[in-house]
């Protein structure tokens, strides 16, 4: 798994790679609950290179948005591939097409 931050018009943008699965959904909590210490509200998500996300990879999710509730923020899961996009249809998660939809949803 391999995860990479940046700073667009005061949203940060994650990008995951690989799987987010047991091996790595802690390591991936961590990072995020470091991000979110922070004055961060608005995260993007870019899953475009997200390979495989199990259920310890959904609780990640989960935790951020319980996370984020605290602080009156928000998120975008974007560009999630087939497979991805379905776990998350069912449940109560912004999802956008791309990167930069999801910049504008956030706007």
């Amino acid at each position: 798994m391999e995860i990479r931050f940046k700073e667009e018009n005061g949203v940060i943008c994650i990008a995951l790679r690989g799987r987010l699965d047991a091996a790595s959904a802690d390591e991936a909590d961590r990072a995020i609950r470091d991000v979110l210490a922070g004055d961060n509200c608005s995260l993007l998500f870019d899953l475009s290179a997200l390979e495989y996300l199990s259920s310890s990879g959904v609780r990640v999710f989960l935790n951020t948005t319980r996370d984020l509730k605290q602080k009156n923020g928000r998120m975008v899961l974007c560009a999630l591939n087939i497979f991805v996009k379905e776990i998350f249809e069912e449940r109560d998660f912004a999802i956008a097409d791309s990167v930069s939809t999801g910049l504008k949803a956030l706007s």
